[in-house]
């Protein structure tokens, strides 16, 4: 049955007919409505939002009412008390679930209110990027009705004091509509088993009787899932068991490290589709084939604001400064890169994501992530982001023919003066001083700081090449598998301190 013929629910169709042509306007229709659903909440009255509504100016007036919030702030003053079963704190109602993020390079996992509200925006937007597949050329009609392989984490949630609590992957399978389960896989037997190795194996017994046609994951935890089902069942590629497997849907990292070691398990070229899924919203998703970018959900249940990511609004910690300019989706210009800040049917307020964006297509509302607030490295000025990093990889790989599908860097003291010290991924034989001097060249053609400062107080980088296991068995350590889960790009704090007490054992 092809996915397109589908009847969809009364709502969801009245909702997918909203116009496309006017972001500003539709994001002052979200805010007001935002506003209107949470204004008898506790966070409600306390920043008046029945006067910003009743002002000539809603986003202004709410933007000088309303503080910026990180998680911390927004957590201890606030999500804390719902946490605690306390209802119409932020949002109306109790909150009866909690995604565990994957934190910060810093800290252990976060609690981020998940509501119905925002699981039916999130769904909504994922029909409609169903629905931009009609816009992409030579589209394989033959897989649109297949089933959908969704590797997460696990839907069999913690039980806290009145709320339960999971990896958003496992708690969006749990609360997936009717009408998705005869597609969705690998079904809610084996989606609740906690441990990853045995859910894997169940997995790779399942496979032979699935007609795949969509897969959805983080690429490093997929590319385990084909390499094991191959080596099962002595197949040359994954499409000897899915001849229908045309499409892979990935978000939170960059793919690009990715894509030669996924070559050698496809028997033909899959269709790539970035999405934007955070635990606190769905924000973005690719509705056009080969597109630089992907497009910013405005009319659906997020209000997104944007701070400059620079000297002027953010330290050199990555934490935002007093008097910090923040912009609207009409103000914002293309190249630069921006924070995002975002109010959504959560009760998040005003909410500093900590993900870094550059709009692409301004017309088109179209962004690509370009690293985190706290994910960067500028120790002596060289300001290198995420973004800068990812290419370097990239670069790399290509120019030495090697497949580097996870990286970690941190800064370190080196006598008086400082270097980097970076963790790569590679099974490829290669040598670590190449690898080192290569990806030095690159990073300075990247970066004209980062190349000023290579001649001065960055006196050194320091390259450690390590199995791809490595990373992934510290990532299962830490319970951290599937779903949102992603190793940080930029080691600081806590979690450097684990990562290298991991590499000693």
């Amino acid at each position: 049955m092809p996915l397109f013929d589908i009847q969809l629910p009364n709502s969801v169709a009245r909702a997918l007919r909203l116009p496309t042509n006017n972001p500003e306007r539709q994001q002052l229709h979200i805010l007001k409505k935002l506003l209107r659903k949470a204004r008898f909440t506790d966070f409600g009255r306390q920043y008046q939002f029945d006067e910003i509504l009743m002002s000539g100016q809603v986003i202004k007036k709410f933007q000088e009412i309303v503080p910026v919030h990180n998680y911390n702030s927004m957590y201890e003053q606030w999500w804390k008390q719902a946490q605690a079963g306390f209802p119409d704190i932020c949002w109306p109602g109790k909150i009866k679930y909690y995604a565990l993020s994957s934190g910060t390079s810093e800290a252990s996992s976060k609690y981020i209110p998940i509501t119905t509200d925002l699981l039916k925006g999130n769904r909504m937007v994922m029909v409609k990027q169903l629905l931009s597949l009609r816009n992409y050329q030579d589209l394989p009609m033959r897989s649109i009705g297949k089933s959908w392989l969704m590797i997460g984490g696990s839907t069999e949630l913690e039980k806290g004091p009145g709320y339960y609590a999971g990896d958003l992957s496992g708690i969006t399978a749990k609360k997936a509509p009717i009408w998705f389960q005869p597609f969705y896989k690998p079904g809610k037997k084996i989606a609740k088993v906690k441990d990853w190795n045995t859910k894997m194996n169940e997995i790779v017994e399942k496979a032979p009787s699935w007609d795949i046609g969509f897969i959805v994951g983080v690429p490093a935890w997929i590319q385990i899932c084909m390499e094991k089902i191959i080596e099962k069942y002595q197949l040359n590629t994954i499409h000897d068991i899915w001849p229908n497997l045309a499409f892979f849907v990935h978000g939170g990292v960059s793919f690009e490290p990715y894509k030669k070691g996924f070559k050698k398990y496809l028997g033909k070229p899959l269709i790539y589709i970035e999405t934007y899924l955070a635990s606190e919203g769905f924000i973005a998703y690719q509705d056009r084939q080969y597109a630089q970018g992907m497009r910013l959900v405005t009319n659906e249940h997020i209000f997104h604001e944007f701070i400059p990511f620079d000297e002027k609004s953010f330290d050199s910690s990555g934490d935002i400064l007093p008097g910090a300019k923040t912009f609207t989706i009409n103000q914002v210009e293309e190249g630069k890169d921006y924070a995002l800040l975002i109010s959504t049917t959560s009760g998040a307020w005003r909410y500093l994501i900590g993900d870094t964006i550059r709009f692409v297509d301004k017309q088109r509302s179209e962004i690509v992530i370009t690293g985190r607030t706290k994910h960067f490295l500028s120790l002596v000025g060289e300001h290198l982001s995420v973004d800068n990093m990812n290419k370097a990889i990239q670069n790399l790989g290509e120019e030495l023919n090697i497949s580097l599908p996870e990286y970690t860097v941190t800064g370190e003291k080196f006598g008086d003066f400082f270097a980097h010290h970076w963790y790569i991924a590679c099974d490829d034989e290669t040598d670590a001083i190449i690898v080192k001097e290569n990806l030095d060249k690159q990073l300075k053609l990247l970066n004209d700081d980062y190349a000023v400062e290579r001649s001065s107080a960055l006196k050194e980088i320091f390259v450690d090449i390590l199995p791809h296991e490595k990373f992934l068995e510290f990532m299962r350590l830490k319970g951290k598998v599937g779903g949102q889960h992603k190793f940080p790009r930029v080691l600081k704090g806590t979690m450097l301190e684990e990562w290298k007490a991991y590499l000693e054992t």
